[in-house]
């Protein structure tokens, strides 16, 4: 049930983001017309126009409500119990977890850093704060000696890397007619906390902060 307090023109620009987010990801924002997301949603083009203005006005809005989606999940998972590694655990199979429940979003993501600048620009200054938080933690658990040192924005490209290219594999599978299984997600998900363990935990650290794998796909939930 909505809550009462949703507002019809809140209710037609959220439709708005929703159309344009999962346009823009699978069809492309080139391909992206607003006369046909106006269709598709049953507004006059000018309904659009008067909520963002332009086209590179409702990407910007959708990749504002994208980057703080992103944001609050990842946040969500860095307030877990526990610390260190347990948490870095916790943010990855978030962000996958994501990327199995809402493609369209990471689909996004990348569809936006295809595009080059200026919206790749605008990419980074609204993933900035997301990726601040990251740093931090990561190079606290460095200084606290949990982590060995290293480049943290490195650490994070890798994984941003490897989420991408995991909804990517997803993507193209369902394109050509094969249904995609959790199992691919975890499987890949398990590959970047293999690179991650060798770039940020002491030799003996992974198996005694996360104890042993047991039994097939035990770590998807």
């Amino acid at each position: 049930m909505e809550p009462s307090n949703v507002t019809p023109l809140r209710r037609t620009s959220e439709r708005i983001l929703d159309a344009a987010l999962h346009s823009f990801a699978g069809r492309g924002y080139d391909a992206t017309s607003l006369d046909a997301l106006a269709t598709g949603i049953g507004v006059r083009k000018q309904t659009i126009l008067h909520h963002f203005r332009s086209k590179d006005g409702l990407l910007d809005a959708v990749l504002e409500r994208a980057a703080n989606e992103l944001g609050d999940e990842i946040d969500r998972a860095l307030e877990a119990p526990g610390r260190g590694w347990r948490r870095v655990d916790a943010v990855v199979r978030a962000i996958f977890r994501l990327a199995g429940t809402r493609p369209e979003l990471v689909g996004f993501v990348r569809e936006v850093g295809r595009l080059g600048d200026p919206f790749t620009d605008h990419l980074v200054q609204a993933m900035d704060p997301l990726l601040q938080r990251a740093s931090q933690f990561l190079e606290m658990e460095m200084e606290a000696g949990r982590m060995i040192p290293c480049d943290a924005r490195h650490v994070l490209f890798l994984a941003y890397a490897a989420v991408i290219g995991a909804a990517t594999e997803v993507e193209v599978l369902r394109g050509l007619g094969v249904t995609p299984t959790a199992r691919l997600l975890v499987r890949r998900r398990r590959e970047l906390m293999g690179q991650l363990e060798f770039q940020l935990l002491p030799n003996n650290g992974v198996r005694s902060v996360v104890g042993p794998r047991r039994g097939r796909d035990a770590t998807a939930r």
